[in-house]
């Protein structure tokens, strides 16, 4: 008996998507392959990096040593950062980095440069800005599509790929386990999104928090209409409430916050295959 075929889909959530670390990790605790991978901005990053050929635990090792040395990030950044006046001050005045450099400086020795080379299917989302509609993208150039999936726009400058403005995809599909193939079985979604929370002694939120809580709040919104329609077989949310969208720097707390999903998952997994296995033998 053939075991099920099994899907994972990594949403968007900016520094909260360490946390899909974990839920990575329990595949490989049961030694298991997805066979497609989707993601979303940050989920997008990671599920390059998965169905590249990392396994959870490398991607725990890359991600700890980016963030490990705070004066490292930021000389990077300064290095990355615009050069002209009109970059530095768009309108509103908002600071936007290009979101191809920033990948090729952080995280772009550890992805194939092509989604032909992968080990896995991969489907990566991203909005097109000007038809106001998803894309998918799943051929060609692997670092510009995961750039545009996670171009935040308070961010990053749209990319541009195959004649379409793309920007980030969580303001489409934050968790994009409905863009798996349909001949999947099981459906496992990790959500990061999460929602806004206050800075201590100051309910009020500043222009930043208000940008990025909005867009949380709008991420929250489209996941949740879309479960009444639909539901992954599998889905964690890892209880990270206390980080915020650019808590990069607190990465190994992240991971440390998020540790029982690891076997949450494997355990829910295990679980699933358990089921459909019988389901098959009954129908056999």
């Amino acid at each position: 008996m053939s075991r099920p075929r099994i899907g994972l889909a990594l949403g968007g959530g900016g520094a909260r998507g360490m946390a899909h670390v974990p839920v990575i990790e329990a595949f490989g605790d049961l030694g298991i392959v997805p066979d497609a991978i989707t993601g979303t901005s940050i989920g997008a990053i990671f599920g390059a990096g998965f169905a590249g050929g990392l396994d959870g635990e490398s991607l725990r090792e890359v991600s700890e040593a980016i963030f490990r040395d705070r004066n490292a990030v930021l000389a990077r950044l300064w290095k990355l950062r615009p050069r002209k006046l009109g970059d530095v001050f768009g309108s509103p005045r908002i600071m936007q980095f290009d979101a191809g450099k920033v990948l090729e400086q952080f995280v772009g020795p550890h992805i194939p440069a092509t989604f032909e080379e992968l080990q896995v299917p991969l489907s990566v989302i991203a909005t097109d800005f000007f038809r106001c509609r998803e894309v998918q993208l799943s051929s060609g150039p692997l670092h510009a599509a995961v750039a545009a999936s996670m171009a935040i726009p308070a961010l990053f400058k749209p990319v541009t790929l195959e004649e379409r403005i793309l920007v980030d995809g969580g303001l489409v599909n934050p968790l994009p386990f409905d863009a798996l193939p349909d001949d999947i079985d099981i459906v496992v979604a990790s959500d990061v999104v999460g929602s806004p929370i206050p800075r201590k002694g100051r309910m009020v939120p500043g222009a930043t928090d208000a940008v990025f809580g909005a867009t949380q709040i709008l991420m929250q919104s489209i996941t949740q209409e879309k479960l009444k329609s639909r539901q992954p077989d599998i889905l964690v949310k890892p209880d990270i409430a206390g980080f915020r969208v650019l808590d990069f720097m607190k990465t190994d707390r992240i991971l440390a916050a998020a540790e029982p999903m690891r076997e949450t998952t494997k355990q829910r997994i295990a679980a699933a295959i358990e089921a459909f296995e019988r389901r098959s033998g009954a129908a056999s």
